[in-house]
C-alpha cells in the first residue's frame, strides 16, 4: 500500500463489514460456550470490526479492550463504537501486539483478525497473548490462506492460458515467502495456527473454516455486492494487486524473483486486473471471491 497510508487501509473499507455471516458467528458463540458477560481483549482491532462482532454475541455486560498501533484507528474505532451506544463497554488503546501491557490473567477472551499475518513471530506472541487469559479462558484468531486465492478465477480468468494462471499465482507465493523472509508475516498462516496452539499446550482446539464468500453476481444487487464491486474498481484504478507496486517488488525480490521477472508478472497482474475490471463494468464478470479464511479457537 502507499507508504503515506496508515497499516492495513486497503483492507479497512466497507467491503470489511461482509466478511462474516452473523448467524455463523452465533453458532460459533454457542460451540465456544462464551460466559455471558466476558471480558475481551480485540488485538491488532484496527477500527474495531472483529470486537464489535464478538461483542453482540454476549450480554450487554461484556466488556471489550481493543489495541491498535495505529492512532488513527483507535481514533475512529472509539467514534465508531460511540456511535454504536457501546461507549461504556468498549475501550480503545494505542499499543504493540508484540507487548502487550496487561497483568496476567486479565481476559476471558483474547482474539484477533487478521494479525498474525504479519507478524515476525507469531507464535512467541501467541504465547504471551496466551499469559493474559484467565484459567479456562479462549483464544480465538481468525486467519487466512492467502496463496489459494489466485487459484479462484471467476468467468474472465476461467479460459486464460494455464501458464499465465500458474505465474500469477506463482507470483504471489513468492511475494508471500518474501514477505515472510523480511520479517513482516506469513500471509497465508492460517492453516499453521492449529500447530502452534498445540505447541502452546492449549486445549480443545478447534477449526472452523469461514463460511462467508464475496460473490459478484450480475448485476451485483446489495450493499455486499456493491461494496466488492466498488473495492475491486477502486484497487484495479490505483494499480493495487494484492499490494502496492512498492511493497510487491521489495517481497517478491526478497523471495528470490528477479528484476526482469517482476517487470513481465507486474504487467500480467495489472492486464489481468484491467480484464477483471472491465468484465465488472460490462456486467459479465461472475465469481464468488473469496478463498480459505480459518476461525481457530483454544483453551488455556
Amino acid at each position: 500500500m502507499s507508504t503515506d497510508l496508515p497499516h492495513s487501509a486497503e483492507y479497512f473499507g466497507e467491503q470489511r463489514d461482509y466478511w462474516w455471516n452473523h448467524d455463523f458467528l452465533r453458532l460459533m458463540a454457542k460451540r465456544w460456550m462464551l460466559p455471558d458477560a466476558p471480558r475481551m481483549l480485540d488485538v491488532g482491532c484496527g477500527v474495531g470490526h472483529w470486537g464489535r462482532l464478538l461483542l453482540s454475541l454476549v450480554s450487554q455486560r461484556a466488556s471489550l479492550v481493543g489495541v491498535d498501533r495505529e492512532a488513527q484507528w483507535v481514533t475512529e474505532a472509539t467514534r465508531r463504537a460511540t456511535e454504536l451506544g457501546l461507549g461504556d463497554r468498549v475501550k480503545y488503546q494505542q499499543g504493540d501486539a508484540t507487548a502487550l501491557d496487561f497483568e496476567p490473567a486479565s481476559f476471558d477472551v483474547v482474539t484477533c483478525q487478521t494479525v498474525l499475518i504479519h507478524l515476525k513471530d507469531p507464535e512467541r506472541v501467541l504465547a504471551k497473548w496466551r499469559e493474559l487469559l484467565k484459567p479456562g479462558g479462549l483464544l480465538i484468531v481468525a486467519e487466512p490462506q492467502n496463496a489459494a486465492n489466485q487459484l479462484l478465477l471467476g468467468k474472465t480468468r476461467f479460459h486464460s492460458p494455464v501458464k499465465e494462471v500458474m505465474d500469477l499465482a506463482g507470483f504471489q507465493l513468492t511475494c508471500e515467502r518474501g514477505k515472510e523472509a523480511r520479517g513482516e508475516g506469513n500471509n497465508s498462516i492460517g492453516e499453521l495456527v492449529p500447530g502452534m496452539f498445540a505447541r502452546l499446550g492449549l486445549s480443545s482446539i478447534q477449526v472452523f473454516q469461514n463460511d462467508q464468500a464475496s460473490p459478484l453476481i450480475p448485476p451485483y444487487v446489495g450493499p455486499a455486492q456493491q461494496a466488492q464491486r466498488a473495492q475491486a474498481l477502486d484497487w484495479d484504478e490505483r494499480e493495487f494487486w494484492v499490494w502496492s507496486r512498492e511493497e510487491t517488488h521489495a517481497y517478491f525480490v526478497a523471495g528470490g524473483g528477479t528484476e526482469a521477472e517482476f517487470e513481465r508478472l507486474w504487467k500480467l497482474a495489472r492486464d489481468t486486473s484491467r480484464r477483471v475490471a472491465n468484465a465488472i463494468l460490462a456486467g459479465t464478470e461472475e465469481q464468488i471471491g473469496a478463498g480459505f479464511f480459518f476461525l481457530v479457537s483454544g483453551r488455556k
